[in-house]
């Protein structure tokens, strides 16, 4: 899992920066005789690019080496937008298939359909080549202004539709939706910290409160972080002037503390955040700050525990070297930061660990260490080296899950059908008047017989009996959004029995008060 980052940082720096020492000399020492001596012709270009990853592997984990192709890539995110034609897309069957139109983007505005398939853009045939999604972003993405043509084939017509699309600026959204859940309990999702999740939030937030918001549900579960300075802000909206937020500290850098201004304008909700096992970074910024100053319940499963604030130092060939150059702490003074010193694989293998050793499903079997207890302000023990756990523990759904289940999830089959299923049926599908009449025992059964003929999978009778509720759940959510593009309508037939979110609701609804929690 590529985890998100703490601090979005762009500056010039030479690689070995200004402390040349002899080591240093040393190492480029090496490459010199190297390119000089060896015996044979080698590109030292690329072997200096292989060896730097590998010498940023002996700190921790989070200083990594970025191409300058994988930079543009992966601040996209953070930036909150990019330059492209608008479209969210899969490749089904071999071929770049349209999942979402993006609104107010260069696609929409040309009338490209959720379902169109590209098959040639400007003069390459780009269905049946075995195209990769890295190779669709490079075609599609492109400065704004540039033009591309896309010949698509769309279901009904006999030929090629051709469209040239002017590129723009597409905006990436770190919430994808909220929404009211009750007459007073809204939910919302922040998917990551961008440098436009402030604009974002408040938007989001004034909209809740012309409905009638008073308690807040956000979801940070998978959230892997992002910038710092949104988080900051967003635990700024909900604490009271002077509260502690954060502080950093570094070799090189002295403590800084950063304090809520009392300007938020969040701090009269009644505030739930969840957060699971994915959770990193930013999102544990946000949810130590709200934990130590006893202002929400946190409701979930321990989160990561990336506690490292990185920095990006810029080479001249516009790569990156990512690195740590600061720890964070929560107001309590915890480093959530868990260990790495067994390597950089078991480091990445603690999730597996932990699923392994029971802890998604107990919490008595999460093993803490007294020397990493920590004090709330309102006198609540936490705990520190490794991750954020929660005020309340979910444990992980397994209700339905059977080999059977397991199987489909693995290979994409029940999104696949999905996909399929609402391509072919969404114009009868978008003349229903209630949703809920999608889920039929029909579509199941189309379902089974395609799982049957057309993946080759014979099912399991007790398996299958066991999984028909939660498959049938997420057919019939996928096939919700595929034919209306309507994230809010996903969400809130997935939110319906998703446990931690319910928790959460239930807890909101009682006005369960952070200090009856000691013992959840």
């Amino acid at each position: 899992m590529s985890v998100g980052f703490m601090l979005a940082l762009w500056v010039g720096a030479p690689f070995f920066g200004a402390k040349s020492g002899a080591q240093t000399n040393k190492f480029v020492e090496i490459l010199n005789i190297i390119e000089q001596d060896y015996a044979v012709d080698i590109d030292i270009d690329s072997l200096t690019e292989s060896l730097i990853p590998l010498l940023l592997e002996q700190l921790d984990p989070h200083s990594t080496y970025i191409s300058a192709e994988e930079l543009e890539y992966i601040n996209d995110p953070l930036q909150g937008s990019f330059e492209g034609i608008g479209i969210e897309f899969s490749i089904q069957n071999d071929t770049i298939t349209v999942m979402r139109v993006i609104a107010g983007g260069p696609s929409e505005r040309v009338k490209i359909h959720a379902g169109d398939r590209i098959v040639r853009v400007n003069d390459s045939i780009v269905a049946g080549v075995g195209i990769t999604n890295s190779e669709v972003m490079k075609l599609l993405k492109g400065e704004k202004g540039s033009m591309v043509r896309l010949g698509v084939q769309r279901r009904g017509a006999a030929q090629l539709i051709d469209f040239e699309i002017i590129r723009d600026k597409i905006p990436l959204n770190s919430i994808p939706v909220s929404y009211m859940i009750d007459k007073e309990i809204a939910y919302l999702k922040l998917e990551n910290f961008a440098l436009k999740t402030p604009e974002e939030f408040r938007s989001h937030i004034a909209n809740l409160r012309s409905q009638g918001m008073k308690k807040l549900i956000i979801d940070l579960r998978d959230n892997g972080g992002g910038v710092l300075n949104s988080a900051i802000f967003l635990a700024n909206e909900f604490l009271a002037k002077g509260d502690l937020i954060v502080f950093t500290q570094g070799k090189n850098y002295a403590r800084e503390d950063f304090r809520a201004d009392g300007k938020g304008k969040c701090q009269d909700l009644g505030l739930a955040v969840l957060i699971n096992e994915f959770s990193a970074s930013a999102s544990e910024v946000f949810a130590g700050a709200i934990q130590d100053n006893d202002r929400g319940i946190i409701v979930g499963r321990r989160s990561f525990g990336k506690g490292l604030v990185n920095r990006d130092f810029i080479l001249p060939d516009n790569s990156a070297v990512r690195l740590t150059i600061q720890k964070f702490y929560t107001p309590s003074g915890r480093s959530i930061q868990k260990p790495f010193s067994a390597g950089i694989d078991a480091y990445h293998e603690d999730i597996q660990r932990r699923l392994e050793h029971g802890e998604f499903a107990h919490r008595d079997s999460i093993l803490f260490v007294d020397s990493l207890q920590f004090t709330t302000r309102g006198g609540r023990t936490v705990y520190g080296g490794g991750g954020i756990m929660p005020d309340v523990f979910v444990p992980i759904d397994t209700v339905g899950y059977s080999g059977f289940f397991s199987l489909l999830e693995h290979r994409g089959i029940i999104y696949d059908f999905a996909f399929q299923y609402a391509d072919r049926n969404r114009a009868r599908l978008q003349k229903v008047k209630n949703i809920d009449e999608i889920n039929s025992p029909e579509m199941y059964d189309e379902f089974l017989r395609y799982v049957r003929k057309s993946k080759g999978i014979s099912t399991n009778v007790e398996d299958e009996k066991r999984s028909h509720t939660v498959i049938a759940r997420q057919l019939h959510a996928y096939i919700v959004r595929n034919v209306f593009a309507d994230q809010t309508l996903f969400y809130k037939l997935i939110n319906r029995y998703d446990t931690t979110v319910q928790k959460a609701l239930l807890l909101l609804q009682e006005n369960k008060e952070i200090a009856s929690l000691r013992s959840q």
